[in-house]
């Protein structure tokens, strides 16, 4: 056996040799690289004279395709057999059952927040959506809280990085009342709109939480009164409770937005809560400043706001006494409203 013959017997060894993809490119390096046997070979023509050159290079051309055959029978081998084990590694046993896709399930406060949506429809409101990230002047500004105002302290604001076109910080809302501003400026009276949605502030314990769940609520005409908002309020919590058997009430209170303004209780006549007064509610004559900022004229037009907190409606439709297990995500728990 020749030489040549030698290094083609050499190379498929070191070849079959290969355990895997990098020690077969390491082995093809030895005869085909840049300094491999064949390259060697092949340099090494020049010093020939022009027939033996022709003679030689002819055998060295035969012998590099035999390498290179050998090479790339190697690789197809490999492939396979990495394809075969990653095949038999991914075997699906037919004969096993299914894995079944869980039945999901509505969370109590949306289940609440799609109740409050449904009531108000059914009396004529619309229902209004905006962002979660506002500017200072429809979160407080136009609602009647400047600057210097102190019922700004009232509220715990969480802020952003950025800015709006006054300079002033953005700020995550701490209330769905901007929703009031941006829908009446944006539509002509009669206005009847709620305006679910969530809000922030930095507040956490039993009753509060970071992010809740708020559902305003504005009525502006010619000719809406405290004896409408009641009507309004006690037609709605007797819906969302489904009973009849429960009073409402107004305490007067301070909003910078409403003027009169007042706290709405509400009693039940039966069950675990009979007799309690329970706050669900703040609410208000609107106030002509905010009425102005709605770009209406509020000699003319007047009407009542209200904003109730969903988690507080769902805590005392379903008895639960820690606000915080909404966001626990413990299954135990959220089943039961399923």
């Amino acid at each position: 056996m020749n030489s040549l013959e030698q290094l083609v017997v050499s190379a498929q060894a070191d070849f079959i040799a290969a355990a895997d993809a990098a020690a077969l490119e390491n082995a093809k390096a030895k005869y085909l690289g840049k300094t491999g046997q064949i390259t060697e070979l092949m340099k090494a023509l020049g010093k020939l004279d022009p027939d033996a050159r022709k003679a030689q290079g002819a055998l060295i051309n035969a012998v590099k395709v035999q390498i290179e055959d050998a090479l790339t029978a190697r690789r197809d081998a490999l492939a396979d057999a990495q394809m075969q084990e990653r095949l038999n590694g991914e075997v699906i046993d037919v004969s096993l059952p299914g894995r079944g896709r869980a039945t999901g399930g509505i969370h109590p406060v949306m289940r609440s927040w799609e109740r409050i949506e449904e009531i108000f429809r059914s009396i004529g409101f619309d229902v209004a959506d905006g962002p979660e990230i506002e500017n200072d002047w429809t979160n407080f500004t136009a609602l009647n809280s400047p600057e210097n105002h102190p019922a700004r302290s009232m509220q715990d604001t969480f802020y952003v990085d950025g800015s709006d076109s006054q300079g002033k910080p953005l700020l995550l809302r701490t209330h769905t009342s901007p929703m009031q501003v941006r829908y009446a400026r944006t539509h002509t009276p009669p206005i009847k709109v709620i305006a679910p949605g969530r809000t922030y502030r930095v507040d956490s314990d039993a009753t509060h939480s970071p992010m809740f769940h708020q559902v305003e609520g504005l009525w502006i005409a010619e000719d809406i009164s405290f004896a409408d908002l009641k009507g309004v309020y006690l037609n709605f919590v007797k819906a969302f409770f489904e009973t009849d058997d429960l009073q409402v009430r107004f305490r007067p209170s301070y909003f910078p937005f409403t003027e009169p303004s007042a706290e709405i209780d509400i009693a039940f006549g039966s069950g675990p809560l009979k007799g309690r007064w329970l706050e669900v509610s703040g609410a208000g004559q609107v106030h002509p400043t905010v009425v102005r900022n709605f770009g209406l004229d509020p000699e003319k037009f007047i009407g009542f706001a209200f904003g109730s907190g969903i988690e507080r409606l769902t805590m005392l439709r379903y008895g639960i006494s820690d606000l915080r297990l909404f966001y626990e995500g413990d299954l135990r728990f959220l089943k039961q409203f399923n």
